[in-house]
């Protein structure tokens, strides 16, 4: 397995609409259940301040930075370390990894938007693909899971969301089930290597002192996720592309259509990262 998963700093990406407002609330009682940091980063598309006015700031700077504010304020009355960036961009998406890189985050928190569907593969489809560190991707009226599920096929990546849902569960006092799918279409010798791989995901976790079971079901891989996620009380963990190492998690893959059938907060995890 990887390295000890770090949880020390959390940033927070929102763009103040209510698509991010679970976002905010899951990345705030994270951080206050980890002892991280918090840090928070808005970006504004560049162009979209408006004019300013001689002397003043626009009423789209004045809004974002009361927002900055007011998350910054509730956070902070519970003693979370709390800081707030405020960048111009071309693309958000852009600012929020350069911010992620400067800070050291060890996870990105952002919301998933519902209604565009350019403005859900620009944004949150670039993150996760480019992010430097675990990417929590939090529906709309989504809330802070009971379990955790950890989807893994062996992958590099599958063995880092195994540590990384060992920090989490630790910190957050969360069972954990190691999930392996037996996909018809993949070959036998393939399919018969699921319960190896959960075997050795629980006792990794098991020696890290984490209550965690196996589970080895068949059917399609999106499918069985999402019927295992218990209504939105999971936490679904992902490695961010299987074993076929191909390219990075592009919108359209498993991983993005898990996230966007999943009622709960999804997780992805790059090798390494």
């Amino acid at each position: 397995m990887s390295p000890i998963g770090r949880m020390e700093r959390i940033l927070l990406a929102t763009d103040g609409t209510e698509y991010s407002t679970s976002a905010e609330i899951l990345a705030i009682d994270l951080a206050e259940r980890a002892g991280a940091e918090l840090h928070i980063v808005r970006a504004i598309v560049e162009g979209a301040w408006g004019m300013f006015t001689p002397g003043g700031a626009t009423p789209l700077q004045e809004e974002a930075e009361a927002h900055l504010a007011a998350l910054k304020a509730k956070a902070e009355a519970l003693g979370i370390p709390t800081f707030t960036a405020l960048p111009m961009a071309d693309d958000p998406s852009k600012a929020i990894i350069k911010e992620a890189k400067r800070v050291q985050a060890d996870m990105i928190v952002i919301g998933r938007h519902e209604r565009d569907p350019i403005t859900r593969m620009l944004l949150g489809g670039n993150v996760i693909g480019y992010a430097p560190c675990p990417v929590l991707v939090a529906p709309p009226g989504s809330h802070f899971w009971k379990d955790i599920l950890i989807a893994t096929d062996g992958s590099r990546s599958s063995d880092a969301a195994t540590v990384t849902a060992a920090a989490l569960a630790k910190c957050c006092n969360s069972h954990v089930t190691v999930l392996s799918v037996k996909v018809p279409t993949h070959s036998q010798r393939r399919q018969a290597e699921a319960e190896k791989i959960v075997e050795r995901g629980v006792a990794y976790l098991r020696q890290e002192g984490v209550d965690t079971k196996g589970l080895v079901r068949e059917g399609l891989f999106d499918d069985v996720i999402i019927e295992e996620e218990h209504e939105g009380d999971t936490l679904i963990i992902l490695g961010s592309h299987g074993r076929t190492g191909v390219g990075r998690s592009l919108f359209g893959s498993r991983t993005e259509r898990i996230i966007n059938r999943s009622n709960g907060p999804v997780l992805v995890v790059q090798a390494g990262g």
